[in-house]
């Protein structure tokens, strides 16, 4: 699938949307510099082409009690289709889990960010779920002690 080249107030939209999703049409228009029928309409181009997918209300994890992310690599026995299928579709129905990646240039296949209260729930985690997940032959873990960069902001200024 090629990739879509939104303009420059495209671009201006996406980035006033991607630091706060929850701005009004007539507030992001005042923003870029739009009236709002126009902007409306490039906001739901923007929809349509499959650039914007969702938006979403970030909460922050600390006051909600949730401070330990742990960072785990998944080694997997088998290399199948029906391993990988299995494992995905079961770390899917994990609340605990924000990221599954599957990646290449380590020991391991899967890439998990996961997000508990503490390390004992984090153990449990481990232990009661990840563990017994068919196919799991290893896990390594490390732990966030202080988030750098923090941010889901696309870079677009490769865009244009």
């Amino acid at each position: 699938m090629a990739a879509v080249k939104p303009d420059r107030l495209d671009r201006r939209i996406l980035t006033e949307l991607q630091q706060d999703g929850g701005l009004t049409n007539q507030a992001l228009a005042e923003r870029v510099g739009l009236s709002p029928s126009p902007c409306l309409r490039r906001v739901k181009a923007l929809e349509d082409a499959g650039i914007i997918n969702r938006r979403v209300t970030l909460l922050d994890r600390k006051k909600l009690g949730l401070s330990l992310t742990a960072l785990i690599q998944i080694s997997m026995d088998r290399h199948t289709p029906e391993r990988f299928e299995n494992f995905e579709s079961t770390v899917k129905r994990f609340p605990e889990v924000q990221s599954c990646l599957l990646i290449t240039g380590q020991d391991a296949d899967y890439l998990l960010i996961v997000v508990v209260p503490d390390m004992e729930m984090y153990q449990e985690f481990l232990l009661n779920k990840i563990t017994r997940i068919e196919g799991v032959s290893g896990v390594h873990s490390s732990f966030v002690m202080r988030w750098v960069v923090d941010t889901t902001a696309l870079p677009l200024d490769y865009l244009g």
